[in-house]
């Protein structure tokens, strides 16, 4: 008897194929990640404190300021929620508030950025200028505090943080004391909260360090 092999038997695989798709190549790039804001509240939680509290979105603390007069020394924590030191402001000696200097945590040596208040009748706009201590780099802070529209622009011109006024919420004024910080991705929130701070000594009614500006 013939062994009868089933046709099924020769059936040869398809070939794969190794060529990617038209629609795989083209896929459009991933969306860039959104800016942070921040609602910024030029008030402390604390009791008898001066300062700043700081939200984010969702509503959840992010960064604190509490400053008591009597311990004033010339310089000004940035906390996280829990009360942990991020970055240390501290007034040059001498300048009458016009220099300052960031410090990671509380360290007192090899300061972050230099900030210097500007003033030059020539450029109105120009407020303050900041270097970064490890590589030149120069932001200048151009707008008013005093509005709550002031933005920090990178030598590209990029604002890479902006102060903006919120948004009146039920119909009510919120005024000047609680307002927006807009960080772009990239950007250290909490530095950019720093120069708030320091915004606020250089222009602000509020000083948290008991000097003659």
């Amino acid at each position: 008897m013939t062994n009868r092999i089933h046709p099924k038997a020769y059936a040869l695989e398809s070939p794969k194929s190794n060529v990617s798709t038209t629609l795989d190549a083209q896929s459009p790039p991933p969306p860039p990640a959104p800016p942070v804001t921040l609602t910024v509240w030029r008030k402390s939680l604390l009791f008898n404190c001066k300062g700043f509290t700081v939200f984010d979105a969702e509503g959840n603390l992010v960064f604190r300021v509490d400053k008591y007069d009597r311990y004033s020394k010339g310089e000004i924590i940035l906390m996280d929620a829990a009360g942990n030191p991020l970055l240390t402001i501290r007034r040059k000696k001498l300048s009458l508030g016009k220099h300052w200097e960031i410090y990671d945590g509380e360290e007192s040596a090899n300061p972050r950025f230099s900030v210097k208040k500007h003033v030059n009748f020539l450029q109105p706009k120009s407020m303050a200028q900041v270097i970064r201590c490890d590589g030149g780099l120069v932001y200048e802070v151009e707008g008013s505090y005093a509005q709550r529209c002031c933005a920090l622009y990178d030598e590209t011109r990029m604002a890479v943080a902006e102060i903006r006024r919120k948004e009146e919420v039920g119909g009510v004024d919120l005024g000047l004391d609680v307002f927006r910080l807009v960080v772009q991705p990239g950007f250290d929130a909490a530095v950019a909260m720093a120069f708030v701070v320091l915004l606020e000594e250089m222009f602000g009614s509020r000083s948290l360090v008991i000097s003659t500006r």
